[in-house]
């Protein structure tokens, strides 16, 4: 199921304000990601081809940034999302993060397919694949570690809502847990 429709449909103000247990018990969440000491630490960027070698030998979720270089929404989370660095500790230990400029005339290799710049859409044709021709920018692709489907967020996420997108998949609940039963629970603990 792609949640992309179903975050498009959720309310992010709802979550974000005082959630409890199904019992009206405040949830009670403790975060286990450890902080970096350094408070500049920067994402590490990898190309499609340097993750696609990385699950070769160690299975992670890769999370794909697609944006475009006109976009502004695109470098607004660069600035505020991707800088965080809840979200840069995150992604680094549970997910392979890749930055996709959705444009790239570059041909693009992934699982022996080759992707090309598509003249008729001007952007590549990996692009076109991942979000089922849904183009947005910026769109947060999460590649899952199984092998499954793409699953495209398309907009802007602000780090709680980045928090809670990266959690659902990180911490294993995707494809066991259904996204809105996850997301009524969901504690937000990131600023």
């Amino acid at each position: 199921m792609q949640i992309s429709g179903i975050f498009l449909c959720i309310g992010i103000s709802a979550f974000l304000c005082g959630m409890k247990t199904p019992a009206g018990i405040p949830f009670n969440y403790t975060d286990t990601t450890i902080i970096s000491s350094k408070k500049n630490e920067k994402l590490q960027w990898l190309t499609l081809a340097e993750a696609e070698a990385k699950i070769a030998s160690q299975k992670k979720a890769i999370i794909i940034d697609l944006y475009t270089d006109w976009c502004g929404w695109c470098k607004v989370m660069d600035k505020n999302t991707y800088t965080n660095p809840h979200v840069v500790q995150y992604i680094h230990n549970k997910f392979y993060p890749v930055k996709l400029n959705a444009e790239t005339k570059e041909i693009l290799t992934w699982r022996g397919k080759q992707f090309k710049y598509n003249e008729n859409y001007r952007v590549n044709d990996y692009a076109i694949l991942l979000t089922g021709g849904q183009l947005s920018y910026p769109s947060t692709v999460i590649l899952p570690a199984d092998g499954s489907a793409p699953q495209v967020i398309p907009g802007y996420l602000k780090t709680p809502e980045m928090e809670l997108i990266l959690k659902y998949f990180g911490e294993g609940h995707y494809g066991k847990t259904p996204f809105e039963a996850y997301r009524k629970d969901f504690l937000q603990t990131w600023k």
